[in-house]
């Protein structure tokens, strides 16, 4: 009996680890891709520190050489990081790709469309946050670029405005339903709103949009996680 016991309890262990952090922008679109499969409760999150300069330092670049977040690891060793590769591994686990596309063209213009909302909004909003503001601090922003990061700023604004053409014709990023390029769009709205990027007052379709997808199951567990994880301090 105890080693019945001893197996089941096995058996409901967390069977994936995350490395990230719990109100981080880029990791929140692994969490929710997680709470879209319904995964969240296989999963133990390992917090890395951002604030501390903790994905900087020799022990996690150890893990993820670009020292990024978040990175998956798997009960046999294996590591995937980026946000892209870990949302693919783990929409295929149960062959039921909902996040991914399933036909070649829904795959491509998926993918397309996520490439898009890192390089035109999602990084712009990260480059203008870690160079033209405060950044995570001076012990851990050892390089800044005021102008630079005011660019990308320009961008991200520039950015907002694409998106908001695109679903003036369409419900979701990508097309007809809600996919890993909508959560790459979101992560970039979650970015924003912590560095005070406002959406301009006439994107009003990025707008309607981003209220839908704040009403999803997946972005409100997103929420109670960070709400869960929230430090009694400020770093």
């Amino acid at each position: 009996m105890t080693d019945i016991n001893n197996a089941s309890a096995a058996s409901s262990l967390p069977s994936m680890k995350i490395y990230d952090w719990y109100d981080g922008p880029y990791p929140a679109r692994v969490r929710i891709a997680l709470a879209e499969k319904g995964l969240l409760s296989q999963v133990k999150f390992i917090p890395i520190n951002l604030w501390k300069g903790e994905h900087k330092k020799p022990e996690f670049l150890a893990i993820n050489y670009s020292g990024t977040l978040p990175v998956l690891a798997l009960k046999d060793g294996t590591l995937i990081a980026e946000c892209t590769a870990i949302t693919q591994y783990l929409d295929v686990l149960d062959e039921n790709p909902v996040l991914t596309g399933v036909t070649p063209v829904e795959k491509g213009v998926i993918h397309m469309m996520t490439k898009r909302a890192e390089i035109e909004f999602l990084d712009a909003v990260s480059v203008y946050f870690h160079h033209a503001t405060a950044g995570l601090g001076p012990e851990v922003e050892l390089y800044q670029n005021v102008e630079w990061g005011e660019k990308m700023r320009e961008k991200a604004i520039r950015g907002m405005h694409y998106f908001d053409a695109v679903l003036r014709s369409q419900p979701y990023v990508a097309g007809n339903t809600f996919t890993m390029a909508d959560i790459a769009v979101t992560g970039g709205m979650i970015f924003a709103a912590l560095v005070n990027l406002a959406v301009p007052d006439e994107c009003t379709a990025l707008k309607a949009w981003y209220s839908n997808i704040q009403r999803r199951p997946s972005y409100q567990q997103w929420q109670a996680l960070v709400e869960a994880g929230r430090p009694v301090f400020n770093p």
